[in-house]
């Protein structure tokens, strides 16, 4: 007989299934792009804007499971203390990735950002492999070593040891692993995350208030941005935690290149930041490792098939 406090989330599905990259595709889009969001929000403060963006992240997930699925599988993990416990430490992991993610974009190591969520994916395929027992054939473990070989290139040729870059790969790397194995539905999952990260919000925004009076908040434009910090980071974790739950992590290490390689190009183009010939040489190679594994992919998609 099973216990009333025991959360039904979806089960894991054993492959690969088009939602789920769609999901995946989708989350790693939007993050791709999201330094802009932030680099006018400069005026804030790294701090503000993370406490903030958890705000109004809890209060657009609320409505969000009061209009579709309602509250039912968040009062279920509520009660129940080893699940509470598993969301408590990927929600603290995810306000740290935020607090270092806002804070190296407003302070222009937009290169730096993406250079960890380049590492980010090794370490998903790492997790896969030592933790979740999933294997891989040879063409993938030929893309999975030039990915490899491209970050030793971007590693040499920062020319120091990568703190902030490592700092985001191994923290969204334990949160991914955290949210693929918790038994919770994805938007009941981050509501609940946010719900344990709140209550620090609202001292970092208290303190706020205390020093600086209404500041920012009294700009139209930049109180905007603020809530919309709340959507734009609600929908691709959604999305993120949907995907990770029907994908193998490898697959999913190999997407996330999407996101890093948005950011990347935003770092040249947009933030003026300048990049070096060994740089672009790794950027290439990442693609080159991505369309290996994307070809193979397909290719064993198309070979179950028929």
């Amino acid at each position: 007989m099973s216990s009333p406090n025991r959360v039904r989330g979806p089960q894991p599905a054993k492959a690969n299934d088009n939602s789920g990259v769609l999901a995946a595709v989708g989350a790693y889009s939007t993050w791709g792009v999201l330094p802009v969001l932030f680099h006018f929000l400069e005026p804030a403060g790294s701090v503000l804007v993370v406490a903030e963006r958890a705000f109004w992240s809890v209060l657009f997930v609320g409505l969000l499971l009061a209009f579709t699925t309602g509250f039912g599988e968040v009062k279920a993990v509520l009660a129940n203390r080893r699940t509470l416990a598993v969301l408590a430490s990927s929600a603290l992991l995810l306000f740290g990735n935020w607090l270092i993610y806002v804070w190296a974009v407003e302070s222009g190591q937009v290169l730096e950002v993406s250079f960890g969520y380049f590492i980010n994916p090794i370490v998903n395929v790492a997790i896969g492999i030592a933790l979740l027992g999933e294997k891989q054939n040879r063409v993938q473990y030929s893309a999975i070593a030039v990915a490899c070989l491209a970050i030793a290139i971007q590693w040499v040729a920062l020319g120091k040891v990568p703190l902030v870059a490592l700092s985001l790969a191994l923290s969204f790397a334990a949160y991914g692993y955290i949210r693929k194995t918790a038994q919770v539905g994805s938007t009941s999952g981050l509501f609940v995350e946010t719900i344990v990260v709140s209550p620090i919000a609202m001292v970092l925004v208290g303190l706020y208030f205390a020093a600086n009076g209404a500041g920012v908040h009294a700009d139209p434009k930049l109180m905007t941005l603020l809530v919309l910090t709340g959507p734009a980071t609600a929908l691709p974790l959604i999305m993120f935690a949907y995907g990770i739950r029907r994908l193998r992590m490898t697959t999913i290490g190999m997407l996330q290149y999407l996101s890093p390689s948005i950011t990347f190009v935003l770092a040249i183009t947009y933030f003026g930041e300048s990049i070096d010939p060994v740089r672009f040489a790794s950027f290439a190679l990442i693609w080159f490792a991505l369309a290996i594994y994307s070809w193979d992919g397909l290719r064993r998609y198309r070979r179950s098939k028929a």
